[in-house]
């Protein structure tokens, strides 16, 4: 029997909080992937360089940010959001400083771990959680992660224009100034949380970190991100030297390239992304996108000579790539038990921090020893060992998390309260957090009777 979902506005109160805390994560990632297409070229003319150094300074970032997202989110539930997220800001802001005055490649890898320091993804995610109802939560969730694709998008066409007017250490100027935007907002637009506490569903819990690392469902997927960010860093290593050196494309140029790419490469997934999330197709999608990656970079090891070649090679790239980034939290929210969501989101993002780090590092010391080739077929490689983890994932049914708000109890009411949300249709796993007051479940979205689900809530109540 299917059941109509009941659609809730957000508030002024959230539509605030959720523009504002979007665009902060909008000016920081814009500032992170601005020197992807550009730097590669750049870092010839610094002292000290090599391939090996450049692919660190283009990574590093993304050690210290994997490092560091999740202390900083634990320190935000001590010392309260807005703080954790200026100091973040800043520790952002004075890497790029680092980063801009830098005539040595050592002072820019220096920079870039700094910049990445400033590890407040987790933070922000916690103060939208605060300052959003459970009801509509995922959708602010959904328009903050909108947010990272927006700043990729921009930064792909925004890098080569912006670099021909001011250059790279512009470029990073940029970024500083972009960080002291963020704090702005921060401070002036932002609510107040009136209160701030842990919720599992959008920030991790230490105490269940293990237990998400155990889940060979939810690994899989760690993997994949992972792997998917180490290909795209790499990547980017050797994409703009095969365009300036083999294709005659100047640097100022290779926007041509990258913005009809970008642009066809967004309407090329949205039938598949219906077909896997409406259609339940979800692992024949995954795995043939994870395929079409791998035979792109193959593609690529074959050949990097012609523009046509690598345009239509990143087109397909793009597409696959801009599915997988679309599903992959989808993903996690369906296989992650209800309680332990914002956990498994929190390992998952540190992966795909690690794999931009191990891209960056192992694509430019590979650049070195072997040329462009060389790093092409690291990615082809590493698209080739995600497709074998990936094959083994259980396909997902149709469900989604739900959190509903049954105010704060005891244990043994917890229990009990547990029990009689299973019994509600639709109610596949029912987890209520006593010192929490919620409880968190998976429901099957189309049989979900949502009106006797009500009954039990003391606040409203959120479908993803």
């Amino acid at each position: 029997m299917s059941r109509q979902r009941h659609i809730v506005p957000l508030l002024p109160t959230e539509r605030r909080a959720i523009g504002s805390l979007a665009s902060i994560y909008f000016l920081r990632m814009f500032g992170l992937f601005l020197i992807l297409p550009v730097f590669a070229l750049y870092a010839e003319r610094l002292d000290g360089y090599t391939a090996t150094l450049t692919g660190l300074a283009i990574g590093i970032y993304g050690l210290t940010q994997a490092g560091l997202q999740i202390p900083f989110g634990l320190a935000s539930d001590r010392f309260g959001r807005k703080p954790v997220i200026t100091v973040g800001l800043i520790l952002f802001a004075l890497g790029s400083v680092v980063a801009a005055t830098s005539a040595h490649i050592y002072g820019v890898i220096a920079g870039r771990a700094l910049q990445g320091s400033g590890a407040i993804a987790a933070v922000v995610m916690a103060l939208n959680a605060d300052l959003t109802r459970e009801i509509v939560r995922t959708k602010a969730m959904a328009i903050i992660g909108m947010s990272i694709g927006a700043a990729f998008f921009a930064a792909m066409l925004g890098g080569p224009i912006l670099n021909q007017w001011i250059g790279v250490p512009g470029l990073f100027w940029l970024t500083a100034l972009l960080a002291l935007g963020g704090l702005a907002v921060i401070h002036l637009i932002t609510p107040d949380p009136v209160e701030s506490r842990v919720h599992r569903d959008a920030e991790p819990v230490p105490e269940q970190l293990g237990q998400v690392l155990r889940d060979p469902q939810l690994l899989r997927l760690d993997a994949g991100i992972f792997l998917l960010h180490m290909i795209l860093t790499a990547l980017f290593i050797a994409v703009p030297l095969a365009l300036r050196d083999r294709v005659g494309l100047p640097g100022a140029e290779h926007w041509k390239v990258y913005l009809p790419v970008m642009l066809l490469s967004i309407p090329a997934m949205v039938p598949f992304v219906i077909l896997a999330e409406a259609k339940g197709r979800m692992k024949g999608v995954f795995l043939g996108a994870v395929a079409v990656i791998g035979l792109a970079q193959l593609a690529l090891a074959w050949s990097h000579d012609g523009l046509w070649w690598i345009g239509g090679v990143l087109f397909a790239f793009f597409a696959a790539f801009n599915i997988l980034e679309a599903t992959l939290p989808s993903l996690i929210s369906k296989l992650a038990p209800p309680d332990k969501k914002g956990s498994a989101m929190g390992v998952y993002s540190s992966g795909q921090f690690l794999g931009a780090f191990l891209g960056g590092s192992l694509g430019g010391f590979l650049l070195g020893q072997f040329g462009m080739t060389g790093v092409f077929v690291l990615t082809a490689v590493a698209a080739s060992v995600w497709l074998l983890i990936a094959a083994g994932m259980r396909a997902p049914v149709g469900i989604s998390t739900y959190l509903l708000y049954v105010g704060v109890c005891d244990e043994a009411e917890a229990s009990l309260l547990g029990k009689r949300l299973l019994e509600v249709e639709g109610v596949a796993e029912a987890v209520v957090v006593a010192d929490d007051g919620v409880a968190y479940l998976k429901v099957y979205r189309r049989l979900l009777d949502e009106e006797s689900l009500r009954a039990f809530a003391t606040a409203e109540a959120n479908a993803d």
